[in-house]
C-alpha cells in the first residue's frame, strides 16, 4: 500500500502509526497492495472550510473522506487465503483528519487522542471503500466492521 500522510495541523501526530493502521485496514479489507491512499491532517480552520464547502455544514468536523476510484473491498475482513483475488489497484482517495476535534472527542470518550485518530482514520477509509451509516442497517454494518478492524489492529499495533 502506498499511504501518504501530510500533516498541516500544527499538532504532532504519529504519522508512522497512521500509515501502519491504514495498511492494516486496507489489507484486512482485501485491497490490492498497489492501491494508493492520501491522509491529510489539518487544523480546525481548514477543516471548517472543507466541511462547509463539501458538506454544507458550519464548523470543523472530525473526519472527511473524498473517494477517487470506485472500489469495493475484496472477500471480506480477515486473513487473506491462498487463491483470494485482491481488488484492482486504485487511487482510493483522501481521508482528512482534524486532531483538535479528535482531542475533544477523545476526552469526552475517555480515551487518548491517538486512539480517537485511529478510530477516525479507520472510519474515513471505510467511507472511501463505499461504506456509509445514513440508514440503520448501514450504520450497524459499518460500525460493526470498524469495531472488528480496530480490535484486530490492537492485536498487531506497534508499541511506541
Amino acid at each position: 500500500m502506498s499511504t501518504e500522510v501530510n500533516n498541516e495541523s500544527g499538532v504532532e501526530v504519529d504519522e508512522g502509526l497512521i500509515v501502519s493502521l491504514a495498511g492494516h485496514v486496507l489489507e484486512r479489507m482485501g485491497i490490492n497492495p498497489l492501491a494508493e491512499l492520501s491522509i491529510l491532517i489539518v487544523d480546525e480552520e481548514a477543516m471548517s472550510v472543507l466541511h462547509e464547502q463539501w458538506m454544507g455544514e458550519p464548523g470543523p468536523t472530525d473526519v472527511l473522506a473524498f473517494p477517487m476510484d470506485e472500489l469495493r473491498p475484496g472477500p471480506g475482513p480477515g486473513p487473506r487465503h491462498e487463491g483470494d483475488v485482491p481488488t484492482d489497484p486504485a487511487l482510493l482517495g483522501d481521508v482528512v483528519l482534524c486532531p483538535q476535534v479528535a482531542a475533544k472527542q477523545a476526552a469526552e470518550a475517555g480515551h487518548s487522542t491517538e486512539a480517537e485518530l485511529e478510530l477516525l482514520c479507520t472510519h474515513g477509509i471505510l467511507h472511501l471503500l463505499g461504506y456509509d451509516h445514513a440508514e440503520p442497517d448501514e450504520h450497524k454494518e459499518m460500525f460493526g466492521l470498524q469495531g472488528e478492524l480496530l480490535e484486530s489492529w490492537r492485536e498487531v499495533r506497534p508499541q511506541r
